[in-house]
């Protein structure tokens, strides 16, 4: 269960009459997204890919030691957020998942291969386009030391490739070499790409699928709450308020608020306008970046992510310790509100594997009405490839 609390702490910022006004125009909105050729998120996953991911997730906890993840940005973000957050912090029993693919840092890499040399493990590269150069360096690098670890009859059961199904360079390898592959479709964008085997596959290995697939589809219960969302945002921003700050009280939540910010930045972030996602992890955030908030430019606002209920690991004086953080937020909400910073609320009942995905699919919701309202095409990222542009023609590519 998921509650939303859009009103409490931004009411003096909101005129009713302009956020009528947007409310008026839902239908506008979610006309322009329906028609949308990148909405393939929404459809149902098929059953028989679901159970070639679950048979691909058995075989690679079946022959090998762990599994490397290769990607980055929406071809990794989505599973290794939903993975940090229902991991153990210390030790447990998953099955090992290292994410790979999203640095050009030597000491990383040269650590990560000496790690690899004594373990008997497997690869799964995701790109769309197979030219990523993050992905690419690594994945050729762990492929290398397969190939001298293993013959070339053995070492392709190590890898699998999840990439376009007809074009791009590692389409053309899995052609030549037999590899294992999934498909990201033409019709999902990477930082929409939870639910495709991009993210899946990884999650299979330690998590209830059935669960995240009926969490992630509950949520397009929420499509009115997502478009409340969005036109709240859009008024702030109107009001000055061009930075989001996600704040989240529990340390396994961080990389979800990572998640959140590509979803966002990607999506509204061109011609000049959009909300700037940033995160803070309290309370350790509090002591650093809260002085900030409460006291400093008023160019932002939070949407607070609260888990309301936790199973009572530890009890300080009487009192449990889980209700002692959320009412340090409750009064941090208070705090910041008093000091001229607008403050949203989303309230899990709990964390668990069904309210994240809904969360995820919520997001996804707001963040394309989003980009709607802001007049923009939520579904591209032609700024991204100015960077890539540069890095090309400096490595005279």
């Amino acid at each position: 269960m998921i509650k939303f609390d859009f009103n409490t702490y931004t009411d003096q910022w909101i005129e009713e009459g302009q956020y009528q006004a947007l409310m008026n125009r839902k239908k506008e909105i979610t006309d322009k997204f329906s028609q949308s050729d990148m909405i393939g998120w929404t459809e149902r996953i098929e059953e028989n890919l679901l159970w070639k991911i679950k048979e691909t997730a058995n075989y690679i906890k079946n022959n090998f030691d762990c599994l490397v993840v290769i990607g980055i940005g929406g071809s990794f973000l989505g599973s290794y957020a939903f993975d940090k957050m229902f991991q153990n912090y210390f030790g447990g029993n998953h099955f090992e998942v290292i994410y790979a693919g999203t640095t050009l840092s030597s000491k990383y890499l040269d650590e990560l291969m000496n790690y690899l040399k004594e373990k008997n493990f497997c690869i799964n590269v995701i790109s769309k386009s197979g030219t990523t150069m993050e992905t690419t360096i690594t994945y050729k690098l762990l492929k290398d030391l397969l190939k001298r670890k293993y013959d070339e009859s053995e070492y392709k059961r190590h890898i699998i490739v999840t990439t376009d199904k007809e074009k791009g360079s590692l389409r053309e390898e899995v052609n030549e070499m037999g590899y294992a592959s999934f498909v990201i479709p033409n019709n999902i964008g990477g930082r929409y790409s939870f639910m495709t085997p991009a993210h899946l596959l990884p999650l299979a290995l330690n998590y209830d699928l059935d669960e995240i697939v009926s969490g992630y589809y509950h949520g397009k219960r929420l499509e009115d709450v997502a478009y409340q969302y969005a036109v709240t945002r859009y008024l702030l921003f109107q009001k000055g308020k061009v930075v989001e700050n996600f704040c989240v009280y529990e340390e396994n939540m961080e990389f979800f608020t990572e998640w959140l910010k590509q979803l966002f930045g990607e999506t509204e972030g061109k011609e000049g306008v959009g909300i700037f996602p940033t995160s803070t992890v309290h309370t350790r955030d509090l002591h650093s970046l809260g002085q900030f908030v409460q006291e400093g430019n008023k160019i932002l606002f939070e949407t607070f992510l609260k888990v309301e209920e936790m199973d009572d690991y530890i009890e300080y004086e009487g009192r449990k310790l889980h209700d002692i953080n959320n009412l340090v937020e409750d009064s941090v909400m208070r705090a910041h509100f008093s000091g001229n910073v607008p403050c949203l609320e989303i309230i899990m009942q709990e964390l668990d594997l069904e309210t994240v995905a809904s969360l995820i699919y919520f997001f996804q919701l707001a963040a394309a009405y989003s980009g709607y309202l802001f007049g923009i095409e939520p579904f591209n990222q032609p700024g991204v490839e100015v960077y890539k542009k540069e890095v090309r023609e400096s490595l005279g590519e």
